[in-house]
């Protein structure tokens, strides 16, 4: 055993399995992207992004160092052209697909974008890897939001039927069946492993989106002034930023090495994780101090589920993955570097804290499974 990237102890996990690996990343200037990007170049990857420009100032994207290794190219999903070359030129041996229109609201308001975005991005990129042949393991990230919700209180499976409500949601079901066809059509005769990993809601540092609580918790605590909730009693799987990420780097290890584990997976918190919005609000404003507080909000605007939990046993048992961070744990982690980032602190640092900090609570966890 040597010492990682990170100052951990490796023994052959992702440390040494994406050092020097090739990988071709969408959606890379977004916040998950951002995340994503620094992992992965703190692990020794060489990473091609294709994404558009940072959509809000301030942005995560360029606040980080990613030592060289990430080259970023600016370009839209869905120009097949532009992406074609992009990904002829990288030659990725591990593909992850985060490039989205990622707000419900947004596509309430701009329909045909969202569509075009996350469906024919999905075809574009899925093309790409069917013309070249070339990807060892590939990843689409989707959303909790794909499944027909039923408003029931009990997590939903893979299995369940895929039929999401919004533009969003639905477009995102739509980008699992272009998945699922290429599989049955191309993929798995061309052996390449190719799984979905539909998340849960996420948190932490640098998130500056608009229609995103915690963001609007930041704003409203910067400003002194009270957070309003639209949603209030909206049940969510909320987790730490970092929890589905490590998830994703998981999900296209094992299945490059082990091609039945490619397939479809849920990623989120346990139960305890499903919390109302409200619940999270008050969480924050607790670890944020100052004598912060919240009201309700006549939401007043269009539909969105009002109960919504994920079963991860699939995950859980085929891959060896659980959640780590309690849901006062996330809101402590983001809390921390909100605060680092208006103190002006480098945020950089914060976020190879955190993620060693998150590696470092896997490798605990692979060791007691062991």
């Amino acid at each position: 055993m040597h010492r990682g990237l990170f100052g951990i102890k490796d023994k052959g996990g992702y440390m040494e399995f994406y050092k020097n690996k090739k990988v071709f990343l969408t959606g890379h200037t977004g916040f998950k992207g951002a995340w994503l990007s620094k992992i992965l170049t703190d692990l020794g990857a060489e990473v091609t992004g294709y994404s558009l420009p940072p959509h809000t100032t301030p942005n995560l994207f360029e606040m980080l160092d990613f030592g060289g290794r990430l080259n970023s190219v600016i370009g839209d999903i869905r120009d097949f052209d532009g992406l074609y070359k992009a990904y002829c030129d990288a030659r990725p041996e591990i593909v992850f697909h985060l490039a989205a229109q990622p707000i419900v609201h947004d596509g309430y308001e701009n329909p045909v974008y969202t569509y075009h975005t996350n469906v024919m991005g999905t075809v574009n990129l899925l093309e790409c890897i069917r013309l070249t042949g070339n990807a060892h393991s590939v990843v689409n990230v989707t959303t909790d939001k794909v499944y027909a919700n039923n408003e029931w209180e009990w997590g939903y499976r893979e299995n369940e039927p895929l039929c999401g409500y919004d533009p969003y949601s639905n477009s995102k079901s739509c980008s699992e069946l272009v998945t699922y066809s290429y599989n049955q059509s191309y993929f798995r005769g061309m052996g390449i492993p190719v799984s979905t990993a539909r998340a849960g809601n996420v948190i932490g540092g640098g998130d500056f989106s608009k229609a995103r609580i915690i963001p609007d918790c930041v704003r409203a605590a910067q400003c002194g002034e009270t957070v309003k909730i639209r949603n209030p009693y909206s049940t969510r799987p909320y987790q730490h930023v970092l929890e589905p990420l490590f998830a994703y780097l998981m999900i296209a290890e094992k299945q490059s090495l082990d091609f039945s584990l490619a397939d479809c997976y849920n990623v989120g918190p346990d139960d305890a994780g499903c919390v109302t919005t409200s619940h999270l609000v008050d969480v924050f404003c607790r670890m944020w101090g100052g004598g912060m507080s919240r009201m309700s909000a006549d939401c007043g605007g269009p539909h969105e589920a009002s109960f919504l939990k994920l079963d991860c046993s699939k995950i859980k048992s085929r891959l060896g993955w659980k959640p780590l961070y309690s849901i006062d744990e996330a809101v402590l982690k983001t809390v921390e570097w909100v605060k680092a980032y208006i103190e002006n602190r480098d945020v950089n640092a914060i976020c190879e804290e955190q993620i060693k900090s998150c590696y470092s609570k896997l490798e605990e966890g692979e060791k007691a499974h062991d």
